[in-house]
C-alpha cells in the first residue's frame, strides 16, 4: 500500500492532539510517509507540534517526516489528504458571535442562529483560499472538511468548486450521539449503521442498525422517553454538553417522531435556551477556561517530561471519525458515513441542489449517497426554512448584500423578529470589521432582481 502524505490544517487546534493519537492507533490501516501540521498561529501550533514529535517517536516511528509549519507550499505540496479544522477569528470572535445575539434576547451559539451566520461569513473566504492553495500544490488531494459552520462552508464550496469530487464535508455531532447511544445499547458505535436525514446540525435519526440488521433506534427512543442519555466522550465533560444531551430527552418526549440532532434544541426551544443562557459567560468562555487550558496544560507537561507515558491523553470521536473516513477511502471499505453532500434527489421532496446530511457509502471513488425518499411535512417545513437561511447567508457573502443578510436572519428560527434581526446584524457588522466583506444596502441592481 502506498505511504501517504497527510496535512492537518488548523494544527494548533485543541482537537489535534487526540486526532494524532488516533492516527497512531490506526497505523496498521493508515501507512504514512509524511505528516504535517499547518496553522497561521505559529506559537500555538508549536506546542502541539512539540507534543506530536514525542508521540510519533514513541507510537508511530515509521513516519519518515513530521513537520509543523506556517508555510503553505511546505504544508500542501504533494499531499494525499488535507484534513481541515480551521476556526476563522479564533475563540475571541466566537465569544462575540455568542454574546451579541444574547444581548438582543436571541440564541447565542457557535454554529446556530446569528452566531453561526457571523462565523460562516468569516469562514467562507478563508476556506476558499485554503482550498485554492491546496489545489495549487496538490490537485488530486482529498480534502476532508470538518470546519464549522459546516452547512455554510458546504454551500459556499459547492458554488465555487462544483466539480471537485474530492472535497468532502463532514460533522461529528451525530457520531458523538451514536457513541452515547452505543453505551446504552451495550455495543460499540462502529457496529451501528445510521439512517439519518437533514442539514448539518439540523437533522434526525430514523434508524440505527446493528451488525445483525436489527434496528436498535426504537430502544433508544423508549429509553429517552423515561431517562436521559449523557455524552460518553471525554471531549464533552463541560456542563454545557451535559445540559445539551439532557435536552435531547425533552425533545423526544415533547414531539413524537424521529430522534433529533442535539443542535435542534436551539431551533425548537429558542426562548428556553436564551432564558437559561448567561450573556456574560457563554460556551466560548467555558472552552477558554476549560478544554483550552486542560489540553495545552497536558501538552506542556508531556513536552516537559519528554514522554507520553502516564499522560491522560485520549482519543476523541472527532479524530476517530475523520481517520475512519480516510481509511475507508484508501482501503476501499465501502463503509457508511454521514456526509454533507448535494441532495440530487436523495431526499425526494427537498430541492436537488440542497447540501444535505445523509448516509453515504465511502470508498476509493469517494462518496455515494443512499436514497432517503420523501420526508414528512413537519421535517420538510423546518428544513426548507433553514435551507433558505443557509443559501441567503452565502448569497450575502458573494453579493456583499445587507438585504440578503437581513433576510437570512429573519428566516432563522432562533430570531424570526425583523427589528431584532436588524439590531443583531448591525452589531455583528461592527464586530466583524476586517473579517467580513462590506455589506451594501439596496442598490438599483438588487431592486431589479425582484421585478416580475
Amino acid at each position: 500500500m502506498k505511504k501517504l502524505n497527510i496535512t492537518i490544517v488548523g494544527g494548533g487546534s485543541t482537537y489535534t492532539a487526540a486526532m494524532l493519537k488516533t492516527i497512531c492507533d490506526y497505523k496498521d490501516k493508515l501507512p504514512i510517509r509524511k505528516l504535517a501540521l499547518y496553522d497561521i498561529d505559529e506559537k500555538r501550533q508549536e506546542r502541539v507540534g512539540k507534543f506530536a514529535e514525542i508521540l510519533i517517536k514513541e507510537r508511530y516511528p515509521e513516519i519518515e517526516t513530521f513537520i509543523y509549519t506556517t508555510d503553505k507550499k511546505e504544508a500542501f505540496e504533494d499531499v494525499d489528504f488535507a484534513l481541515m479544522q480551521i476556526r476563522s477569528g479564533g475563540l475571541k470572535m466566537r465569544e462575540k458571535d455568542e454574546k451579541i445575539p444574547l444581548k438582543h434576547q436571541a440564541v447565542g451559539q457557535e454554529t446556530c442562529g446569528a452566531g453561526g451566520f457571523a462565523y460562516g461569513i468569516r469562514t467562507i473566504p478563508d476556506f476558499i483560499e485554503l482550498v485554492n492553495d491546496i489545489r495549487k500544490y496538490s490537485p488530486n488531494a482529498w480534502i476532508i472538511n470538518y470546519s464549522n459552520p459546516a452547512a455554510i462552508v458546504a454551500e459556499a464550496t459547492k458554488r465555487v468548486f462544483p466539480d471537485d469530487k474530492r472535497l468532502i464535508n463532514i460533522c461529528d455531532m451525530p457520531i458523538a450521539m451514536m457513541e452515547a447511544f452505543s453505551t446504552v445499547l451495550g455495543t460499540t458505535r462502529q457496529k451501528l449503521s445510521p439512517r439519518y436525514f437533514g442539514l448539518n446540525h439540523f437533522g434526525w435519526f430514523t434508524a440505527l442498525y446493528d451488525e445483525t440488521g436489527k434496528d436498535r433506534l426504537p430502544e433508544i427512543y423508549s429509553f429517552l422517553k423515561e431517562k436521559e442519555i449523557l455524552p460518553s466522550e471525554s471531549e464533552m465533560l463541560d456542563q454545557s454538553w451535559q445540559d445539551t444531551f439532557k435536552q435531547l430527552a425533552v425533545m423526544v418526549r415533547d414531539i413524537d417522531g424521529y430522534i433529533p440532532n442535539t443542535y435542534m434544541q436551539y431551533y425548537l426551544y429558542p426562548t428556553k435556551i436564551v432564558e437559561k443562557s448567561n450573556p456574560n459567560y457563554t460556551r466560548a468562555n467555558e472552552v477558554m477556561d476549560g478544554r483550552e487550558k486542560r489540553v495545552f496544560s497536558m501538552l506542556d507537561e508531556i513536552i516537559e517530561k519528554g514522554t507520553i507515558e502516564g499522560s491522560p491523553i485520549q482519543n476523541g470521536v472527532h479524530g476517530d471519525y475523520i481517520i475512519e473516513l480516510v481509511t475507508s477511502i484508501i482501503n476501499n471499505e465501502n463503509k457508511i458515513f454521514l456526509i454533507i453532500t448535494e441532495n440530487k434527489g436523495a431526499i425526494e421532496n427537498i430541492s436537488s441542489d440542497a447540501m444535505v446530511e445523509i448516509p453515504c457509502l465511502v470508498n476509493a471513488n469517494g462518496v455515494e449517497p443512499l436514497r432517503v425518499g420523501p420526508i414528512p411535512t413537519f421535517y420538510k417545513g423546518l428544513i426548507e426554512a433553514q435551507l433558505a437561511y443557509e443559501k441567503l447567508t452565502v448569497d450575502a457573502y458573494f453579493n456583499n448584500s445587507y438585504n440578503d443578510a437581513l433576510q437570512a436572519l429573519v428566516l432563522n428560527r432562533t430570531i424570526v423578529d425583523t427589528p431584532k434581526a436588524k439590531a443583531i446584524l448591525n452589531d455583528l457588522i461592527e464586530a466583524n470589521e476586517g473579517h467580513w466583506p462590506t455589506l451594501k444596502r439596496n442598490t438599483k441592481d438588487s431592486l431589479n432582481k425582484f421585478k416580475i
